[in-house]
């Protein structure tokens, strides 16, 4: 295996896990409804969010 073909694929495993987070961001910025009628899991808002990071970021200190 040659150092190009190393780099192709750690190209290629990159850019293949930007995409899915893409697809991850995309699905969880859709309205609740919706997310539960498809079968993702419902995310927390934005608000509830933030205030559990902040929960665990202060509870780490």
């Amino acid at each position: 295996m040659s150092m190009l073909e190393s780099l192709g694929r750690h190209g290629t495993a990159i850019k293949n896990a930007h995409d899915r987070s893409k697809a991850r961001r995309l699905l969880n910025s859709l309205p609740p409804e919706i997310q539960k009628d498809i079968g993702w899991p419902v995310s927390p808002r934005s608000s509830e969010k933030a205030a559990l990071i902040n929960t665990i970021w202060s509870a780490a200190r």
